[in-house]
């Protein structure tokens, strides 16, 4: 989209074009290249505004949609990162178990980073250790914690090395919280667990192995509603700052941000920049990691206040030295996860599901571009 200063130009450009015949053309040439210093035109998609800013521009996605040629022309062209949805998670990726011939599944991993490959786009990992979306042979097997611990460094040992060099960073524990800051349940921590009766210390040892497994993957813990400063927030961040102290490999902090048009409260919004401005200061880097804004309807004034909030997410990250990423969870209503979850909701992200635009797409661009 050109701004006013380039249409200007280029209608200076025209005139002098139309009057000055072809001593124009050299009169045209010296005035495009003095423009071109004064005012470029905008960058014209989020991936391009991103890299103005270095900041990465990502989104969730599914190697089942590929064959969509509207969802594979707007994923490589408009985002410089993607993440797998669900196919790097335990339970489609590790299906079985080690004693069977064949315990891994990677076809549909493979194929989303064979797209960001050829769509000159970086992979981040998520998510090697969860309480959901395990298999059954892990959750019914019956395993000693000593089993179990063994299970779980195979797999992150497993699936990193297979992607090593492809996928530059990693959700290596995900949602380990609940929101008064104890502990979830997990097979990992407490059924039996690996470090039962210790606190954070499977996570611990769940980044120790992934650092193992490959050293130059970026290492996260990943959770919702934590990007406020509430006892969550307050709890990972006693547990990133013990890490840190202890070295600990912990990278960075990936705060999802799956949020309704509640959020949009200026006391909310600055105790997010709080938040990210505290874990800066362990240097920790920061990603917003799963953002989306759902709606009960999709009137105009719905669609007007989720545009408002998803710009000011996005100049919260801008504004934010720490933060490089800036990743949706999915692109298109079409594919969103919400309204299986969210009764009654939806709407939630930056194309309808006609992949057409919608005004929270220009507010995330306009917020970028800025």
């Amino acid at each position: 989209m050109m701004n006013a200063c380039a249409i200007s130009a280029w209608f200076r450009m025209l005139m002098t074009t139309l009057l000055c015949g072809m001593c124009g053309t050299a009169l045209l040439s010296g005035a495009a290249a003095q423009e071109s210093r004064v005012a470029a035109p905008a960058a014209g998609t989020l991936r391009q505004a991103g890299e103005a800013r270095h900041l990465t521009i990502g989104t969730a996605a599914a190697a089942s949609h590929l064959a969509e040629a509207d969802y594979a022309a707007i994923l490589g062209s408009e985002f410089s990162q993607l993440q797998a949805e669900n196919a790097m998670k335990f339970g489609p990726i590790h299906p079985r178990p080690d004693t069977d011939p064949n315990p891994y599944n990677f076809v549909s991993g493979d194929a989303l980073v064979a797209f960001a490959q050829s769509h000159n786009m970086v992979v981040r990992g998520h998510t090697l250790v969860w309480h959901n979306q395990l298999p059954e042979w892990v959750t019914k097997g019956n395993h000693s914690p000593a089993q179990l611990g063994e299970i779980l460094h195979s797999h992150i040992k497993t699936v990193m090395a297979h992607y090593a060099s492809k996928v530059y960073a990693w959700d290596v524990v995900n949602e380990a919280f609940n929101d008064d800051g104890t502990l979830h349940p997990t097979i990992w921590y407490d059924q039996p667990g690996i470090g039962a009766g210790t606190g954070t210390k499977y996570i611990e040892l769940a980044l120790r192995w992934a650092r193992e497994a490959d050293p130059s993957a970026k290492l996260f813990y990943n959770d919702y509603d934590a990007e406020e400063v509430n006892k969550k927030s307050d709890a990972i961040y006693a547990m990133a700052k013990r890490f840190k102290k202890n070295g600990v490999p912990l990278d960075g902090i990936g705060f999802q941000a799956h949020v309704g048009l509640h959020f949009d409260d200026p006391a909310k919004l600055a105790s997010f920049a709080r938040n990210l401005k505290r874990f800066a200061k362990l240097g920790l880097e920061l990603h917003i990691t799963e953002l989306d804004v759902r709606l009960n309807d999709s009137s105009p004034a719905s669609l007007a206040a989720q545009a408002k909030l998803y710009g000011e997410i996005t100049t919260l990250c801008v504004q934010q030295p720490k933060c490089k990423l800036l990743q949706t969870w999915g692109f298109t209503d079409k594919h969103s996860w919400i309204p299986g979850f969210y009764k009654g909701q939806g709407w939630a992200l930056l194309w309808d599901d006609k992949y057409q635009k919608k005004p929270a797409y220009e507010a995330v661009h306009d917020a970028l571009a800025k």
